[in-house]
């Protein structure tokens, strides 16, 4: 088993063009995968009518089967439709993009239906253009104890199983509380350096006012920080799943520190739901990973990461409501200060909110 999922490369990017591909490609492959289509999608497919610049093709279920036919659906049954420039259908096809990051950024025309009708065909089209190693959900094996921390000493094999099989690691204590203490402090005199509109911070609205949520870069103002980056604690990490990872950055946005406030009534503070290949690119980046640093400690009611154990190795929505859908344990991961968490990007997971005490938090 391994985490490196990647299929593509943006070296030799796969050639895509929209007419070629509803006229020939996609019949095709939606013939190769055959009845497995019929296990793909999370309920009963309703016909698809994919306008592209002006012109229809349909996607269709044919019984344990889908297909692709020139024209409108045809009869009175239910149906979605869909408007897309050529650019992101080609796009779409190349997993360069998910419906949801063109719904994300506006660009998404629905006419008929709904997100969730586009979402269930994609999954089709994964299955039927990726070479993917998709596992059905009934057959994922997954740890004992998911609930399992390993402390820094341990053996790396063990770590290395246990995240290739949940997709997740739980590391206790490995940085100091003094260290955490002091990287806590180092926040507090960061925040009045950023401002709303600086392209380098976000904010949200809580029932006390505007609030500064989350601080990029921040390494630049922590010496602390910046010195973890470097700590041979740290950099030990990218060494578990075996497969080459490195620090995406070192200068620049190297890691983010997070506030995170009671009472967020509008804004992004806590992230519902998702993988962070939710938006595109997951055949060409997964699986990176992303490190969280428990600046202070989390749990219920301070606020804590959750997670879908084994969603990295399903097909699935990259973003969901309703994580009971997906037929895999929901699992909670508190922590004390100084732990860490590591999560795959393509491992649903989802930031609960604090309801009784604020929490600090680094992600890189």
């Amino acid at each position: 088993m391994t985490v490196d999922l990647r299929t593509r490369s943006d070296a030799a990017p796969p050639a895509v063009h929209a007419a070629t591909l509803l006229a020939r490609d996609l019949p095709a492959a939606f013939d190769r995968l055959g009845p497995r289509a019929a296990t793909v999608a999370t309920r009963t497919l309703r016909p698809l009518e994919v306008e592209v610049d002006g012109e229809s093709w349909t996607w269709r279920p044919d019984g344990d089967r889908v297909s692709v036919v020139p024209g409108r659906p045809t009869g009175d049954g239910r149906r979605a439709h869909v408007r897309l420039r050529a650019e992101q259908l080609e796009q779409l096809a190349a997993d360069l993009v998910t419906p949801v990051g063109l719904w994300t950024a506006s660009s998404l025309d629905i006419v008929e239906g709904s997100i969730s009708h586009v979402m269930d065909w994609w999954l089709v089209l994964r299955a039927a253009l990726d070479d993917h190693r998709w596992e059905p959900v009934d057959e994922i094996d997954l740890p004992a104890d998911l609930h399992r921390s390993f402390a820094p000493d341990e053996d790396p094999a063990d770590m290395r199983r246990f995240l290739e099989q949940a997709g997740y690691l739980h590391l206790r204590g490995l940085f100091t509380a003094d260290e955490m203490t002091q990287i806590s402090a180092d926040m507090d005199a960061a925040a009045p350096t950023y401002s709303r509109g600086d392209g380098n911070s976000w904010w949200a609205e809580t029932t006390d006012g505007p609030q500064l949520v989350r601080m990029q870069g921040f390494q630049e103002h922590s010496p602390t920080t910046a010195a973890l980056l470097a700590d041979r604690r740290f950099l030990q990490i990218a060494d578990v799943p075996g497969c080459g990872h490195v620090r995406r950055r070192t200068e620049g946005n190297a890691i983010e520190a997070l506030f995170k406030p009671l009472g967020v009534t509008e804004g992004i503070s806590d992230i519902p739901w998702h993988k962070d290949c939710s938006l595109g690119r997951h055949s060409y980046e997964c699986c990176s990973l992303t490190v969280g640093i428990s600046v202070t400690g989390g749990g219920p009611t301070t606020g804590q990461l959750r997670v879908i154990a084994g969603s990295h190795r399903v097909l699935m929505w990259p973003a969901l409501a309703d994580p009971t859908t997906v037929g895999l344990p929901e699992v909670e991961l508190p922590t004390e200060v100084g732990d860490v968490t590591v999560h795959l990007s393509c491992t649903h997971h989802m930031a609960q909110p604090p309801t009784e005490r604020p929490r600090r938090v680094m992600y890189t």
